[in-house]
């Protein structure tokens, strides 16, 4: 996979790095005596334990065993007892008041959720609080295709710029969300009725892309164009689908029409492991252990991901938040591996495998030196419900400590939690309410 992920992932670094905000670290800082899984298997660093990483001006600098060199004048903070890890790639989100397209037409790739993103609302914080630091902001499935996603790097920011990933070209990096099954499906005469009438709709606009993208592109059509850049494998197409023959069926339009395709959700892609193996198709799973739902998600089964990982799939593991909380995120990789998928593999579902999915594995999801320095800090094993998230750094910034009344509302939830912009002003009110009742 991809052309959209090698191409861009080589030369995104330095836009990256210029367009979002780098916290002021006039002085290095360094974590001693900690185990730290690196989620990086190229080098061969693994798990260290004992582990020194040392981070300056918002990246990763150094990282290694206990003889790891670290620069004079460094802040050293002791990580005893501590794991550090990559923060979490979560590749499928609806955090930030997302929307997407309208009632007005089925196919819609004009439309961009960075439009839609509230980068000041409060779920934002809460993903923070569940270790989550770079995620893929979708519109809804209500459409064959219903906008321009949005990967959003979870720093702190005023402007959705701040919070993007910017590519060779100055663009903000996203793909682009389509669906299929019963959610497109609506009693309005611009929408399918059928499966059948869905894939005929898709394969004619997609035949339309086509005339278009070939010909002088006069006059411009926005959606045309991002439709060309789906055609030229600059632009992924994240297919939301359940049943195994809807998964087939966005497969045989990916054959037909050579776009690079990440099945989303994939309730019932463990039924068919092997051919989407053979077919190199990866998938963003999600794991439901609770009954309910739509009747397409029957079938789910958190033997899923075991049986994907089986096969030889590519897999990450996402949220769909607010179907899973984004401070559950670790209990998707707990529940994977109670249904069969190795630990290593768990960790990486909800790591590196989604930094690589996106395009973005030179900059965040494991740790290595020149890498983002987003990383979290926990009190013990990343699966085990007794397990606190301590501090998620995003760029070398902390912007989640549990320590901080704040962020332990998002955390935990509690009045105010919910209240995009208030929760200080609400700190406030309380500690001055009992005040006046002494």
């Amino acid at each position: 996979m991809m052309k959209f992920r090698c191409a861009l992932a080589a030369s995104v670094g330095f836009m990256a790095l210029a367009a979002s905000p780098v916290a002021a670290q006039e002085v290095p800082i360094a974590f001693t005596n900690a185990t730290i899984h690196t989620m990086d298997s190229d080098s061969g660093l693994g798990t260290i334990e004992g582990g020194t990483m040392v981070i300056h001006e918002g990246m990763i600098v150094a990282i290694g065993g206990a003889d790891t060199s670290i620069p004079a004048g460094a802040e050293m903070r002791d990580a005893s007892g501590m794991i550090i890890m990559p923060g979490i790639v979560d590749t499928h989100s609806h955090i930030g008041e997302v929307s997407g397209a309208d009632s007005s037409a089925a196919i819609q790739p004009d439309v961009r959720a960075l439009d839609a993103i509230n980068v000041r609302d409060s779920s934002i914080a809460r993903a923070r609080s569940g270790g989550v630091t770079t995620a893929n902001v979708m519109p809804g499935s209500g459409h064959l295709m219903g906008g321009q996603t949005f990967y959003m790097h979870l720093v702190d920011g005023y402007n959705i710029r701040d919070l993007a990933f910017i590519d060779e070209d100055g663009d903000m990096m996203g793909g682009m969300k389509m669906a299929n099954g019963t959610n497109p499906i609506r009693e309005n005469p611009t929408f399918p009725s059928t499966r059948a009438r869905s894939a005929a709709m898709v394969r004619s606009h997609f035949v339309a892309a086509q005339e278009y993208c070939e010909g002088d592109r006069t006059p411009q059509n926005i959606g045309m164009e991002a439709m060309c850049e789906i055609l030229d494998g600059d632009r992924l197409v994240h297919f939301h689908s359940h049943r195994t023959d809807d998964i087939m069926t966005a497969v045989r339009l990916r054959d037909e029409f050579g776009f690079d395709l990440l099945i989303q959700h994939g309730i019932e892609s463990g039924r068919i492991a092997d051919e989407l193996a053979a077919a190199n198709v990866p998938v963003s799973a999600i794991l439901v252990d609770a009954p309910g739902g739509k009747l397409e998600a029957a079938n789910a089964s958190i033997e899923t991901a075991a049986e994907l990982e089986r096969a030889g799939v590519f897999i990450s593991l996402h949220s769909d938040d607010n179907i899973i909380d984004s401070r559950l995120m670790f209990r998707q990789a707990g529940i994977a591996v109670r249904g069969g998928m190795s630990r290593d593999g768990a960790l990486r579902a909800m790591t590196i495998n989604g930094a690589v999915q996106l395009g973005l594995e030179d900059l965040v999801g494991s740790l290595e030196p020149g890498k983002y320095a987003d990383f979290l800090i926990l009190d013990g094993d990343p699966l085990s419900v007794y397990t606190d998230l301590h501090e998620t750094w995003i760029m070398g910034e902390l912007l989640f400590d549990r320590d901080n009344p704040e962020d332990l509302l998002h955390a935990t939830g509690g009045f105010g939690a919910g209240n995009p912009q208030m929760n200080t002003h609400v700190l406030e009110g309380e500690a001055r309410m009992l005040e006046t009742e002494q």
